[in-house]
């Protein structure tokens, strides 16, 4: 996340010098501000990406996606048993992921376009969409894990994650159920993104320290939607 910030404050501190220059009074400081913002987002720019590799095959996550240049990883704990979790997972849809909506109409610039997990409706649930659409499911073992894929570059959609062709760049998500042994479960979920040449690579890269702090609200959200999701139909049995 680092780079994301080093390339975003870059971008206010550009964007602020320019505005500010054309003043006699501020054009000094403008100016300043605006070189500093550009060197800023150059070295956010050309921060390698390095490789990383699962040391540990604990997680179907794992076996599709063992090698990887970018990744977020997010957790939380829900007062629901992992059967409930993991149907709610499968179930919260679009409407119920504060900010979701906003977000994804930023990212695809606000164009309209058919249903996919960027352009979702509110009545079906979103990995329904997804996996409907561009992203296929790679694994769904109820209640422990699902994992979902997609090609993100250059040609967006399905692949054969076993066998890609040369330059692309594929993503790989899961979701992870683990009881805690009181009831509950510890939920957590991780985006890996495997660039399989340098041009894939290079591209990949900008995107994803632009897009960056938008995905990681978004995964926030979305487990904070499934949180609310699995605990309120618990308490719903609980009442009846």
């Amino acid at each position: 996340m680092l780079d994301s910030l080093i390339l975003w404050t870059g971008a206010i501190l550009l964007g602020g010098g320019v505005i500010v220059t054309p003043w006699r009074r501020t054009r000094r400081g403008g100016a300043i501000a605006a070189l500093c913002g550009a060197l800023m987002m150059a070295v956010a720019l050309a921060l390698p990406a390095r490789e990383q590799h699962a040391t540990a095959r604990t997680a179907m996550l794992d076996e599709w996606m063992p090698v990887w240049q970018f990744d977020e990883h997010h957790e939380i704990h829900i007062d629901a048993p992992p059967e409930r979790v993991y149907d709610a997972i499968h179930k919260v849809r679009a409407s119920e992921i504060k900010l979701f909506k906003t977000l994804v109409d930023i990212r695809r610039g606000f164009r309209k376009g058919p249903e996919s997990i960027l352009n979702p409706s509110n009545e079906k649930p979103l990995l329904d969409i997804a996996t409907s659409t561009t992203f296929q499911w790679l694994t769904d073992v109820a209640p422990r894990e699902m994992v979902v894929g997609t090609c993100v570059s250059p040609h967006k959609g399905r692949i054969d994650f076993r066998h890609p062709p040369p330059g692309v760049a594929l993503a790989a998500m899961n979701f992870v159920v683990t009881p805690d042994g009181n009831g509950g479960s510890n939920v957590s979920t991780e985006t890996r993104v495997y660039a399989n040449d340098a041009k894939s690579l290079r591209a990949f890269k900008i995107y994803w320290r632009i897009i960056h702090p938008g995905s990681d609200i978004i995964r926030r959200m979305w487990l904070r939607a499934v949180k609310e999701r699995a605990e309120s139909q618990v308490a719903v049995r609980e009442r009846t």
